[in-house]
C-alpha cells in the first residue's frame, strides 16, 4: 500500500511537470491534455474532432517528446494500404549462402504513441488493420502475429468540417476509442500567444519527464485503484439510459436516439474515473470522477436521429440530461 501511495504522488506531481514542458510549446487546452493524459494512463485510445490549424499533431508530439516514447504519424488517404500501416515481409537475399528469406519490415504502427491522421480518408479495410491493433495489441502478417511495444495510444483525428470523400468509422471502430476529445477554437488572450510564439524565435526544448515503464507502472496503478459499487451501479445505469426500445431508457433516448452505448461505454467510465482520481492524488474516484468524463466516453456510441437534427439536439446536451437522471444511491 505505501507503494501505491508513493506512486499516486509520484502521477500527481508528474501531472504538472508534463504540463510545464506541454505549455512550452502549447498554449492553453488544459482541458484535452487532462483527456489526453486520463485515456493514456487508462491504457485506452482517443478520437480527436477539430478543425485544421488547432495544433492536434504538435500537441502529441509534445506530449509523446515529455514522455520519452516513440512517436509516429499516419496520413490517411484514399490510397493508403494496410501494409502501409502494418508492415509487409520483403524479400531478401543471405550474401553469404546465397539463400532468399522473407523479412518482416514493420510498419508505423510498431510505435508507442501513434497519430492516425483524418482516419475517416481510407477504405475500411484499411482501416480494419489499425483496428486489429488497437484491440488485440498485436498485428498479423503473412501468417505471423506480431505484439506491439507497450505502452500503445492511438490517437486518431477527423475533420469535422470536410465530409466529401469520407469513409465514416464504423460503430464497431468508434466503440474501441475509449474517448472522443474536442478541440475548440482558442480564446482572444491564447489566440494572441500562439501568435507571438510562433512568428518570433524558436521554442524552448521540451524535457523528458516520465519513461515507458514508469508510464507502464501508472497504468497498473490505475487499473488497482478500488471502486465502490455504488459508483459502478450509477456508471451502468447511466449507459442503460441511452438505449432506446429497452425498459431503462429515457424519454430523450427514445425521441432522439437510434442507437445508444454499450457495455464498454460503462467500462470506460469506470477506468476513466479511476485514471482522473489517480491523476488528482486521490485514492478512490468519485461521482464527480464519472460524471467529468461521461461526455467524451459517451459522445462517439450515441446515435441521434432525425428528430434530434430537426429540434437542433447535440450529443453533449443530450448526454448532461442522462447525467442528472440517473440514480445514485450515495
Amino acid at each position: 500500500m505505501t507503494g501505491d501511495v508513493e506512486t499516486m504522488e509520484r502521477l500527481g506531481a508528474l501531472r504538472e511537470a508534463l504540463y510545464r514542458e506541454i505549455e512550452k510549446v502549447i498554449v492553453g487546452q488544459r482541458a484535452v491534455i487532462d483527456e489526453l493524459l486520463i485515456t493514456l494512463f487508462a491504457g485506452g485510445h482517443v478520437l480527436l474532432e477539430g478543425v485544421p490549424g488547432l495544433a492536434k499533431t504538435l500537441l502529441i508530439s509534445t506530449v509523446a517528446r515529455a514522455m520519452d516514447l516513440q512517436f509516429r504519424r499516419i496520413q490517411f488517404t484514399p490510397d493508403l494500404m494496410p501494409s502501409d500501416i502494418t508492415g509487409s515481409e520483403i524479400l531478401e537475399e543471405d550474401q553469404a549462402t546465397g539463400q532468399r528469406l522473407f523479412r518482416f519490415v514493420k510498419g508505423p504502427v510498431f510505435a508507442n504513441i501513434v497519430l492516425a491522421d483524418e482516419i475517416n480518408r481510407t477504405p475500411p479495410k484499411t482501416q480494419a488493420a489499425l483496428l486489429q491493433a488497437m484491440q488485440e495489441r498485436e498485428v498479423t502478417a503473412a501468417g505471423r502475429t506480431h505484439r506491439l511495444q507497450p505502452p500503445f495510444f492511438v490517437l486518431a483525428t477527423q475533420n469535422p468540417i470536410e465530409q466529401e470523400g469520407t469513409y465514416p468509422l464504423p460503430e464497431a471502430q468508434l466503440d474501441r476509442f475509449m474517448l472522443n476529445i474536442k478541440i475548440d477554437y482558442p480564446s482572444l488572450e491564447e489566440e494572441m500567444q500562439v501568435v507571438t510564439r510562433t512568428t518570433g524565435l524558436a521554442a524552448d526544448e521540451v524535457e523528458t519527464v516520465v519513461h515507458a515503464e514508469e508510464v507502464l507502472r501508472f497504468q497498473e496503478l490505475v487499473r488497482s485503484l478500488p471502486v465502490a459499487s455504488n459508483l459502478v451501479e450509477y456508471a451502468v445505469r447511466l449507459v442503460r439510459l441511452t438505449r432506446p426500445g429497452t425498459e431503462d431508457a429515457h424519454p430523450q433516448a427514445e425521441e432522439y436516439l437510434s442507437w445508444g452505448a454499450g457495455p464498454r461505454a460503462a467500462q470506460f467510465l469506470v477506468l476513466g474515473a479511476k485514471a482522473r482520481a489517480a491523476l488528482d492524488g486521490r485514492p478512490t474516484p468519485s461521482l464527480d470522477d464519472v460524471q467529468a468524463v461521461a461526455a467524451p466516453v459517451l459522445r462517439h456510441r450515441l446515435v441521434t436521429n432525425f428528430h434530434a437534427e430537426a429540434e437542433d439536439r447535440g450529443r453533449d446536451e443530450l448526454i448532461a440530461t442522462f447525467v442528472e437522471a440517473a440514480p445514485f444511491r450515495g
